[in-house]
Order: C-alpha cells, then structure tokens, then sequence
C-alpha cells in the first residue's frame, strides 16, 4: 500500500460527530507515551501529521485521520498517566467505549505496547477490555530500535507470555525510527480493506 494522502479529518468527543462515510476504521490504543503520534507520523510518511508532544496525555479527544481517501486510523486519548485527574481519565474510558459499542465500521485495534518493558497492569487490562468485546487485536511492540539485538527474543516472549494473545490476534515489532514494521502494518489494514 502506497499512502498517497492522508489528513486529520474529524475531532470527536461523542458518537454524533463521528465520520459516516461507511469506510474501513482502525483504533490505536495504548499508554500515554508509547508513541502512538510517531506511529502514525510513521505509518502515513509524514513528519508532523500526528503531533508529538512532549507532555504525555495530551489526545483528549477521539481523531480520526482520513488516509487514501479509503479509510480512518483513529488515535485516541493514552491511559495510564497518572498526572490525568481520575474524573478525566474515567471521561477517555467512557468516550472510548461509547466508541467500541456500536461501531460497525472498525475492522482491528492497534494495540501499541513499549517493546522495552514488560506490558504493565494497564497494558492487560486494556487487552482484556478489548477481548470483553471480542475485537481483534494486534499489538504493535514499539522502540524496537531501542532494544539490542540479544534482548529482542526476551522482551518479545515477555510481551506474549503477559498478555497471552489469543487465536487470531498477532503481534508486529515496530520503530518509527527506523521504519521496522510499517510495511507489515500497512499490508495488515490493506488485506483487512479488502476483505
């Protein structure tokens, strides 16, 4: 897949204001500083498309980014920051699964995980939240750049033995540095379009 053009299209907090064009969606979900921008900046060729910010937490809305004129990557707010009050942080939760409910349009969830750590309490529980609503996953292990080549194996089988994917959910190690992954990515929502 060639992306060709892609544009942030719709900012949304409730369901009214989602797009309704009927196109092929993909949810990225994950915690605040995973990279979910540098992901799509990534994924889509483009330097400053999705906005990088140095202070985690700042998606506090649902964006829906429009790519080839063919379907929607939608990033929304990132959990587990603990400097986001509880009443917001509970806000994102409903806003999220007022999303995941009824939205026919969502073909897979991306879920982004730091491919140097362990996946943490909230990492589980956003997979089996996920899993509650029987969506199919993939996990994107992100910064792979950042582990050494002898470490890889140990992080990736911390990764599967934490969240123990089920049939049908796989994993892509990724760098958006170094662009591991992209094309895997991009094949992914290209064969999930045409089916």
């Amino acid at each position: 897949m060639v992306i060709k053009d892609a544009n942030l299209e719709v900012i949304a907090t409730r369901r009214s204001q989602y797009p309704d064009a009927g196109k092929s969606e993909f949810l990225l979900v994950g915690r605040s500083n995973v990279g979910k921008s540098s992901f799509i900046n990534a994924l889509l060729g483009r330097k400053n498309l999705a906005y990088t910010s140095s202070r985690p937490g700042k998606t506090q809305t649902l964006n829906f980014y429009f790519v080839n004129s063919n379907f929607y990557l939608i990033d929304v707010p990132g959990y587990g920051y603990a400097q986001v009050d509880k009443k917001t942080q509970a806000k994102f939760g409903m806003m999220i699964e007022d999303y995941l409910e009824k939205r026919d349009e969502l073909k897979r969830v991306f879920l982004l995980i730091d491919f140097r750590h362990k996946p943490t309490e909230d990492d589980l529980l956003m997979y089996n939240f996920l899993k509650y609503y029987n969506l199919p996953v993939t996990v994107i292990a992100t910064k792979a750049d950042k582990v050494g080549g002898s470490k890889k194996q140990k992080h990736l089988k911390d990764i599967l033995d934490t969240l123990d994917l089920v049939v049908g959910d796989d994993l892509i190690v990724f760098s958006s540095n170094t662009k591991l992954g992209v094309k895997e990515v991009l094949g992914k929502i290209e064969s999930l379009i045409e089916n």
